[in-house]
C-alpha cells in the first residue's frame, strides 16, 4: 500500500536579487499548513490552496518590486519553490514519480499531470477570460509554472478542459497541480530504488 510518509523530506531555499528577496520552505510530508506573504493577495491564496490540497507544509515570504509590476515576484517565487521541491524530493528513491488529476471547480475543469523525471518541460494549454484576477495578471500564471518546472526539473502538463471564470480556472490549476505532485511524491513499498530503467532520474 502506497504511503506519503518516509524520512524527513524538507526543502529550504532562498534567493536575493535587485528585484526580489525570497525564502521558501516546503515539507512534502506535511498536513497542509501554509504561511504565505508574496505581496500579491490572490497569488497568496493560490499558494495556500496548493499547500492545503497537496498536504504540504509551505512557508514563503517575498519582497518584490511590485511598484514595477508583479512579474519578477511571481516568476522568482516559482524559481525558488521549484528549487525547494527539488531539494525535498532528493534522489527520488521509492516514489511513484508520476501524478495526474482532473479537478473540477464549478464551471472549470482542469487536467494536470506531472513527472518528476529531472527534465524540465511545461505544456500549458489555457486561456483566461480576464487579464487580471485581483492584483495578479493572468499572463503570469504560465510564467510561474514554467519557473517551477525548470527549477525543479519536472514535466508539468496543464490543460483547461472547460471554464468561463478566471478565478475558478486558476484555482483548479493550483489544486490539481498540488494533488498531482502529492501523488508523484508518494512512496510505494513495491519500488525498491528509483522508478526508471536508467537507474536514476
Amino acid at each position: 500500500m502506497a504511503s506519503k510518509k518516509t524520512e524527513s523530506r524538507v526543502g529550504s531555499k532562498s534567493r536575493q536579487t535587485k528585484e526580489t528577496s525570497i525564502s521558501v520552505t516546503i515539507d512534502i510530508d506535511g498536513n497542509g499548513q501554509a504561511k504565505i506573504d508574496s505581496g500579491i493577495g490572490f497569488f497568496d491564496h493560490m499558494l495556500e490552496s496548493f499547500a492545503k490540497h497537496g498536504l504540504f507544509d509551505l512557508t514563503l515570504s517575498c519582497e518584490g518590486d511590485l511598484l514595477v509590476d508583479g512579474h519578477h515576484t511571481v516568476e522568482d517565487c516559482g524559481i525558488v519553490l521549484g528549487e525547494a521541491i527539488k531539494e525535498a524530493v532528493g534522489k527520488k528513491e521509492k516514489i511513484t514519480r508520476y501524478g495526474s488529476t482532473i479537478l473540477p471547480m464549478d464551471d472549470a475543469l482542469v487536467l494536470t499531470a506531472v513527472d518528476l523525471c529531472g527534465r524540465p518541460y511545461l505544456q500549458f494549454d489555457a486561456e483566461f477570460p480576464t487579464e487580471r484576477i485581483g492584483y495578479l495578471d493572468t499572463e503570469l500564471i504560465r510564467e510561474f509554472f514554467y519557473a517551477v518546472s525548470y527549477s525543479a526539473g519536472m514535466n508539468i502538463h496543464i490543460k483547461v478542459i472547460s471554464g468561463i471564470n478566471s478565478h475558478h480556472i486558476c484555482e483548479a490549476m493550483f489544486k490539481s497541480f498540488a494533488r498531482s505532485l502529492d501523488a508523484a511524491t508518494t512512496v510505494d513499498p513495491r519500488i525498491n530504488d528509483i522508478l526508471s530503467t536508467k537507474g536514476s532520474i
